[in-house]
């Protein structure tokens, strides 16, 4: 298991080391996207708006919590499936993200896609959603709140178990 502070100095050279089938558990800042966000985030930069959040160096995780129970951070948050936002594959460097966390496979477009633009692809295990939210350790909505659960979320987690679905040279774990 391989343990990786998101919000280090070091941590996009570690990012690079990474190879498909690898289990990380991440600490750090993550920020939450699902299809609505893409598409918001899409219209923005085609009108040549300023985006809401610097996404710049950010982990996106294709999730969308449930309701927060009382005395929880957040509600159960398991993976969205994630071919579902291939088609704003190539926004990711466009924005500065430096990986993305989902679950099932993607195309093979999205895939070279990451590949060429040095993004790591990690997949969470689905089904999981309430055991992921212990990992998380604060929420805030940073965007687009109108979207609720969809909304833009900055989560700070620790030892939130991934596994590299996709590295940087292209190989793939459904494969």
């Amino acid at each position: 298991m391989i343990k990786l502070n998101l919000d280090t100095p070091d941590s996009s050279s570690v990012l690079k080391t990474l190879k498909v089938g690898d289990r990380v558990l991440l600490t750090g800042t993550i920020c939450t996207a699902r299809d609505a966000a893409h598409k918001e985030i899409k219209n923005l930069l085609d009108s040549g708006e300023k985006l809401p959040f610097d996404f710049s160096g950010a982990v996106i995780y294709y999730a969308g919590p449930t309701d927060t129970p009382p005395g929880r951070v957040i509600g159960s948050i398991g993976p969205t499936t994630s071919a579902r936002m291939d088609a704003y594959a190539s926004m990711m460097r466009q924005i500065g993200v430096r990986a993305v966390i989902g679950k099932g496979e993607r195309s093979d477009k999205a895939r070279e896609t990451f590949m060429r633009d040095g993004i790591i692809y990690f997949i969470a295990t689905g089904g999981c959603g309430a055991l992921l939210s212990d990992a998380i350790k604060s929420c805030e909505v940073v965007a687009f709140p109108e979207l609720g659960c969809e909304s833009i979320k900055k989560l700070t987690v620790e030892d939130f178990p991934v596994t590299v679905a996709y590295d940087i040279k292209g190989e793939s774990i459904f494969k």
